[in-house]
């Protein structure tokens, strides 16, 4: 098997996100986070992954900041995996994807689920704007590169 490159020192930051984020399971763990799942069982349960990749990619999680490993609230030997601040930071990608999905992979009338406000019932949409509040889409956008070292 070959060994993964690491993209922590890529100038892209695109790249070094994907480093510790860029494989499915990693992100679905990440979404089921977000659902409420805490217990390695119910990660298991819900992704139907195999304990010694679920164990490695949240061992992963853990190490680089995204998920943290808690006591159960009921004590016990348990533990259950939360996100922390930088986890939630995902919350946008997580949302991008769903709207990826729900706009390119799922036929019109196609059942789905839906994303809401908890409060208000609503649906959730993101958008990529400006600091000024201004829409913006990928042909108004540039990036700006680091020049290569010498």
């Amino acid at each position: 098997m070959v060994a993964r490159k690491s993209l922590k020192q890529d100038f892209c930051p695109s790249a070094r996100a994907l480093d510790v984020i860029g494989d499915w399971w990693s992100l679905l763990i990440v979404r089921d986070a977000f659902d409420g799942l805490t217990r390695f069982g119910e990660f298991q349960k819900s992704l139907g992954i195999a304990r010694n990749i679920l164990t490695e990619r949240l061992r992963r999680l853990i190490a680089s900041g995204i998920l943290e490993s808690v006591a159960a609230s009921e004590g016990g030997a348990r533990m259950e995996y939360r996100l922390t601040a930088k986890g939630k930071d995902l919350f946008p990608v997580v949302v991008a994807l769903r709207q990826f999905g729900e706009r390119h992979l799922f036929a019109p009338e196609e059942a789905h689920s839906h994303l809401l406000e908890r409060a208000t019932g609503q649906p959730i949409r993101l958008e990529v704007r400006t600091q000024s509040g201004q829409l913006v889409g990928p042909d108004e956008a540039v990036i700006v590169k680091v020049p290569e070292p010498e």
